[in-house]
């Protein structure tokens, strides 16, 4: 097993999509901040709506004032809280696993070790340090922008930022095991772009509250890993929080690592 996970992790940093990925990451936060940015600054606000651009929300004044007071570990969360980061972690975990499939490679791997459930858990390993190397570029990127930007922010403590990396990557961790059950299943990566970018961006949970709401029926929609990184991880999560993040995170991993075990082994190559 820790021959395939070396050899996965090689050819990890040799993929292409991996930095396409991480670039995307970056410049999206990048753009993300420098909006904010311009909401914040009275003078770069005053600039754009001298080009035409209209402030049009009736609290958008409410907004500012609270933008402007906030903290590093606040700014963060406002960036990377949305379900963006579990997006890109999964859209790479699932192009990176269908190449074995795409270029014949998993034929060779499961010829030489038989045991497939090693392929699954070298891949779940990655997984892991995929969306760690994500999670880590957002908070580095969303903590130096606002620097090179002149955007000033009331101080957070290390400690502090280190706590909330670590809940924010793992749902970001077990949302990326869903691209690779999909891939194991489907041998095709559209599938688990489709649901990458649906399920990470909210759209499965507005469906599933909507359809709790109408029914009566518990909010279900909470537990979907979107709705726990918006609302569960906010900084310094309490203990009710933590369990609802290590509940759901540690639930969904195992839900999404069982099924590609099945899917692995009931199919053939």
């Amino acid at each position: 097993m820790f021959n395939l996970l070396r050899m996965d992790l090689r050819r990890l940093f040799k993929t292409r999509s991996f930095y396409i990925v991480l670039g995307v990451t970056a410049a999206l936060l990048a753009m993300t901040v420098a909006m904010v940015s311009a909401v914040i600054d009275q003078a770069k606000l005053d600039a754009l709506q001298s080009t035409g651009i209209v402030v049009t929300n009736g609290d958008s004044e409410d907004m500012v004032e609270m933008l402007r007071g906030m903290n590093r570990l606040d700014f963060l969360h406002e960036c990377l809280g949305s379900g963006f980061l579990l997006m890109l972690a999964c859209t790479g975990l699932t192009l990176f696993v269908n190449g074995d499939f795409s270029s014949g490679c998993v034929k060779n791997i499961c010829f030489a070790r038989p045991r497939r459930w090693e392929y699954v858990l070298s891949k779940i390993f990655v997984a892991g340090l995929y969306s760690a190397i994500i999670t880590i570029l957002g908070v580095l990127v969303s903590l130096v922008c606002p620097v090179l930007m002149g955007l000033s922010l009331e101080p957070s403590s290390f400690a502090e930022i280190l706590q909330y990396t670590f809940w924010l990557w793992l749902p970001t961790w077990a949302f990326s095991l869903l691209g690779l059950a999909l891939v194991l299943l489907t041998r095709s990566p559209t599938l688990g772009v489709i649901m990458a970018v649906a399920t990470g961006g909210g759209l499965v949970a507005a469906l599933l509250q909507s359809l709790c709401q109408s029914f009566g029926w518990p909010d279900l929609a909470q537990h979907l890993l979107n709705m726990v990184v918006r609302f569960q991880c906010a900084p310094m999560p309490d203990a009710g929080r933590i369990a609802m993040i290590l509940g759901c995170s540690l639930g969904w991993a195992a839900l999404y690592a069982a099924g590609s075990l099945i899917a692995m082994e009931r199919r053939d190559i």
